[in-house]
C-alpha cells in the first residue's frame, strides 16, 4: 500500500533508491558547501580588489603604493601587483649591484604577471569542478534510480498478478523521486556553476588592466630616471 509524506515514502523506497538517495544527498550538501564557501571568497577579492584599484588611481608612485597593498589581504589583483613590484625590484637590485641585469625587461615582467594572475585565477577557480561535476552526473543517478524502482515496480506487479493504476501508481510515483532529487541537486550546481565563471572573467579582466597600467607605470618610471653622465664629462 502506498504510503504518502516525507517518512512513509522513504520508508517505502527499496534499497536502491535509498542508496541512490544517500547519494544524492551526500553532493547536495557537499555542492551547497562549496557553493557558500566560493561566493563568500568572490565578495572578498571583489571587495579588496575595489579597495586596491583606489589606491591605484589616486597614488601615483609605485613604491609608496607598494608599501600599502602589502597592508591588503584577499586582493588577486593587489598580489600580482606586489608579485611584479617585487620582481621588478630585484631585477633593479642586480643592476645597481653591477651585473649585467639592466633596465627592467618588459617581457619578463608580462610572463610574471601572466604567471601570477594565473595562480590567483586557479585559487579562485578550486572546487568549480565539483559542481561541474555534480551538475553534470546528479541527473543521471537519479535517472538511475527511477529506472531501478521502475524495475521493481513491474516485478511486485508480476508478484501481484494485476496492472491496476493502485497497484503501479505507487511504484512509479517512488521511482520518480529519485529523478526529482537529482535535478534539485543538479540545478543549483549548474547555476553557481555559470556565474562563479562570469566573477572569474570578470577578475582575469581587473587582472589584466593592472597589468597594462603597471607597466605602463614601471615604463614611464624607466623614461624619467636620470641617466649617468659620460665618462670623461665631468670636470
Amino acid at each position: 500500500m502506498f504510503q504518502t509524506g516525507l517518512s512513509g515514502l522513504a520508508g517505502s523506497l527499496g534499497s536502491v533508491s535509498k542508496i541512490v538517495l544517500l547519494l544524492l544527498f551526500v553532493f547536495s550538501v557537499i555542492s551547497w558547501a562549496v557553493i557558500f564557501s566560493k561566493w563568500r571568497a568572490f565578495r572578498v577579492a571583489d571587495r579588496e580588489d575595489r579597495r586596491f584599484l583606489a589606491l591605484l588611481a589616486k597614488t601615483h608612485d609605485l613604491d609608496e603604493l607598494y608599501r600599502q597593498v602589502r597592508r591588503i589581504e584577499g586582493s588577486p589583483s593587489a598580489a600580482v601587483f606586489e608579485g611584479v613590484m617585487e620582481r621588478a625590484g630585484s631585477w633593479r637590485a642586480e643592476g645597481r649591484n653591477g651585473s649585467s641585469a639592466g633596465p627592467v625587461d618588459q617581457h619578463v615582467i608580462e610572463r610574471t604577471a601572466a604567471h601570477l594572475g594565473q595562480r590567483q585565477l586557479s585559487r579562485l577557480e578550486t572546487y568549480l569542478p565539483f559542481l561541474a561535476t555534480t551538475g553534470n552526473i546528479t541527473p543521471f543517478v537519479g535517472l538511475l534510480g527511477t529506472v531501478m524502482g521502475i524495475i521493481d515496480a513491474f516485478r511486485e506487479i508480476g508478484t501481484q498478478g494485476t496492472a491496476s493504476i493502485s497497484a503501479v501508481a505507487p511504484g512509479v510515483a517512488e521511482a520518480l523521486v529519485a529523478t526529482a532529487a537529482g535535478l534539485f541537486t543538479a540545478i543549483p550546481a549548474v547555476i553557481a556553476y555559470n556565474y562563479f565563471l562570469i566573477r572569474i572573467r570578470n577578475t582575469a579582466f581587473r587582472l589584466d588592466s593592472v597589468t597594462i597600467e603597471l607597466l605602463a607605470s614601471l615604463a614611464t618610471a624607466a623614461s624619467n630616471k636620470p641617466k649617468p653622465a659620460p665618462v670623461g664629462a665631468q670636470g
